[in-house]
């Protein structure tokens, strides 16, 4: 190239749709969603993956997509805010932070939604946090276990009572 900047055809799964982009290979996936998908959900808070309000899912598995480049998540899957409902019906997590009130401006709410269902999801798999009482069993949901595993999720607005309480009714709607 003659600017020096180096290019490659990226493809990426997101939310369930192909799609074959081509991008400087410094974009981050939070750049590629939000400037070459238009995918909006997905917000640019702090970009130095300490607020959390990027989190998506990358192969079921949370990560802050303003620390990944998007060559990196080629051939993983994908899924933002937008993609996390079913078959246009709200996940229950979706429902909860609805009915618990669990945001006040927005901001932060589709990277604790997307922590969230990757949180939930490492529970029901049994992989212990820092705050897991019995490593050998299966974590409890305690409110300090939530919040252990939430951390990485700011919010500026300090909602956090009632995120709690939205992912404690999620995890027990689901038993």
């Amino acid at each position: 190239m003659p600017d020096g900047t180096e290019r490659s055809s990226v493809g990426l799964a997101v939310n369930g749709e192909q799609h074959e982009l081509w991008l400087d290979n410094r974009t981050t996936l939070l750049d590629a969603l939000r400037e070459h998908l238009g995918l909006y959900g997905s917000k640019k808070g702090c970009d130095h993956g300490q607020c959390g309000s990027c989190t998506v899912l990358l192969d079921g598995r949370r990560v802050k997509s303003c620390l990944i480049f998007a060559v990196a998540a080629a051939g993983s899957a994908v899924v933002s805010v937008e993609g996390l409902a079913e078959d246009g019906e709200l996940r229950p997590i979706q429902r909860h932070f609805i009915e618990y009130d669990a945001f006040q401006c927005g901001y932060c709410t589709s990277g604790q939604l997307c922590s969230a269902t990757g949180m939930l999801d490492e529970i029901r798999m049994g992989w212990p946090s820092v705050v897991t009482e019995d490593l050998a069993g299966t974590p409890g949901l305690t409110d300090d276990e939530i919040r252990e595993r939430m951390s990485g999720n700011l919010c500026r607005c300090a909602a956090y009572p009632q995120i709690v309480a939205a992912i404690r009714a999620t995890a027990e709607a689901g038993r």
